[in-house]
Formats: C-alpha cells, structure tokens, sequence
C-alpha cells in the first residue's frame, strides 16, 4: 500500500534544472568515446548553459502568465547552481524567495564523478563487474551514494513537507531526485522505476506535479516541457542510452 498523507502540500511540483554545461560536457564525451568528461567544476558549481538559461527564462515567463491555481506558494532548491539558478529565475516573477535543502542535490557519485561509463569501465573494471552484479538501484560508488542513499532522504525531506499542508510547493532539483520522489510516493519497484528511468528521458526544465487527493499524492504530470516548448525555447533531455556507445550517462545531473 502506498503512503498514506493525512497533511501535506495540496501539490508538489518537481523542476528538473535548465541544461547545464556537465549535460554539454556528457553528451560531447560520449560522442567522442572520451572516458571522462571536460569539465573542471566540482558538481555543486556547474552552471546552466546558454540553452539552460534560456530554458530557465522560458518557464519563468509561463508560470508569471499562468493563472492563480498554478502559482507556487513555497519554492525550495537544490543548493546546486543550476537548479538553484532555475528556482532564482522562477521566484523572480512570482514574487517569492527561494529557500534551499541539501536533501534534494544530485546523487553524489564519489569517485566516479566526470568519468563515462568508458571510462569507469577502464580505470575500475572491479567496481564495473561489481556494479553489474548489484544493479543500478543497489549498487553504491566508492565514496558516493547509490540510488537508496537518495530514497532515503528524500523520504526525509517528503515527510518535513507535511508542515506545508494545504501549499503548492515547487522543488527544484536532478533527475535521480525526481525519480526517487516517484519510487516513494508511488511505490514503484525496482524494476518498474529503473524501466521508467530507461525509457522516458527527463526533459530539462521539466515539470513533474502531484496532487494529494485524499491521504495519496497522485501523479498529474511527468517530464512536461510545455513552459518551454510553447517559448519556442530548446527542448532538452538525455539521449536514449541504447544508443550510446557507454552503457550510460555518468555525471551526477543525470542521476
């Protein structure tokens, strides 16, 4: 049975940040079969890129147009700067502050941060074989966090959220975050969560929004870019990773 919610937010809606300059980064790596990316920020400082912030811009614009029932209430971020970047340009129109929760940062990949999947392959064949053993959900980099380590604060966080009862909130955040957020308040399996991850590519600055109705959080809408495409802003998401030449994406803004 799913969680039950007897107070909290009237909606949670889940922005994934504007296109930043690791997703650039990733997506020439693997074009090029490098085995790590070209970037020499640390995660928690990557910008948006031009089209991110283009992206940011276009569903700042939407949501000032959008009617009284769609305006947030609470915006919360991601400390990360291209999320919080995102959250800055939205607030900005709604007249709101943005507060910030380190719980929604992205999945922390330790020693695999800025490597493809070529590269880990390469330099930590041990840790490929065992990864391959574990599985995606299970398996924890060497100093990072696998994806339980981010279900577990996030059910954290979700649970603090009920003190907003009756709010429309907007967190702003990855997309291993959104996902996790999923696999909670759906109780999605491993399988089923891992095969949405696979085959429904995360847009940036997309919209993924929950209802409660009763004591459930019901899905509206997953991945939306309308905000952006009705900009005629870029539409950006990772690329299918059954055709790529790494098994998958490895930066953290991916996870």
């Amino acid at each position: 049975m799913r969680p039950r919610w007897r107070q909290g937010p009237a909606s949670i809606t889940l922005v994934r940040h504007g296109e930043s300059v690791g997703n650039v980064a990733d997506s020439r790596a693997h074009e090029t079969e490098a085995e790590q990316l070209d970037l020499g920020q640390r995660d928690a400082d990557v910008e948006l890129s031009p089209r991110g912030r283009e992206q940011a811009a276009a569903l700042a614009a939407w949501l000032e147009g959008a009617g009284p029932a769609a305006q947030p209430e609470v915006l919360i971020s991601s400390p990360y700067r291209r999320a919080a970047h995102t959250a800055e340009r939205c607030a900005a129109g709604a007249g709101l502050t943005v507060g910030h929760d380190e719980r929604l940062r992205e999945r922390d990949l330790g020693l695999f941060d800025g490597l493809t999947g070529r590269g880990i392959r390469a330099r930590y064949p041990e840790e490929a074989e065992r990864r391959s053993r574990l599985g995606k959900f299970y398996y924890q980099p060497p100093s990072g966090e696998s994806w339980c380590d981010v279900v577990l604060r996030i059910r954290d966080l979700l649970r603090d959220l009920e003190s907003l009862d009756g709010a429309r909130v907007w967190l702003f955040t990855h997309q291993a975050v959104i996902m996790s957020v999923r696999y909670v308040l759906e109780e999605l399996s491993e399988e089923s969560l891992l095969e949405i991850d696979r085959s429904t590519p995360l847009p940036n600055a997309s919209l993924t929004v929950y209802e409660r109705v009763d004591d459930t959080f019901v899905l509206r809408r997953y991945g939306d870019a309308t905000a952006v495409e009705r900009r005629s802003a870029p539409v950006t998401r990772e690329p299918d990773p059954r055709h790529r030449s790494g098994d998958e994406p490895v930066r953290t803004e991916h996870r």
